[in-house]
């Protein structure tokens, strides 16, 4: 007749249970083959080789040298980027806008002081702030 599990045997079972469900997901993680880059890296440089596939796609059209139409390209980029080096996000300057009538409503409202209103907008123009808020 079998023996009824004690309390000690029950936590090793349950320690050697857990220690396994530690062990191999952390195993097939640390196999996994995939790149580890951020996906922001990994953004650019699909961006980039869309880029390269627009320049060798307009100078194939065009009939002229690949290298000319990249370089044109990157030229006409960098004439087109705002003066910060971003490109500013679609809506940027509505929400900039909406922010800056939001503060002057709580200043008018005593809810903030000028210079608190002041440091929340120049905190967002540093990019301190992340947008988030309440949805």
């Amino acid at each position: 007749m079998l023996k009824k599990p004690t309390k000690r045997t029950m936590l090793w079972a349950a320690t050697g249970v857990l220690a396994v469900g530690i062990a191999v997901p952390t195993v097939a993680y640390a196999a996994d083959p995939t790149p580890k880059g951020s996906a922001g890296a990994q953004e650019r440089v699909h961006k980039g080789l869309d880029q390269q596939k627009l320049a060798a796609a307009l100078a194939k059209e065009l009939g002229l040298d690949e290298q000319k139409v990249a370089d044109a390209l990157a030229k006409v980029r960098e004439q087109l980027k705002p003066e910060g080096g971003k490109p500013a996000k679609p809506g940027a300057t509505d929400r900039i806008a909406n922010l800056k009538e939001r503060l002057a409503q709580a200043v008018a409202a005593g809810k903030l002081t000028q210079a608190e209103a002041d440091a929340i907008l120049k905190a967002h123009e540093a990019g301190v702030l992340n947008g988030g808020g309440r949805r």
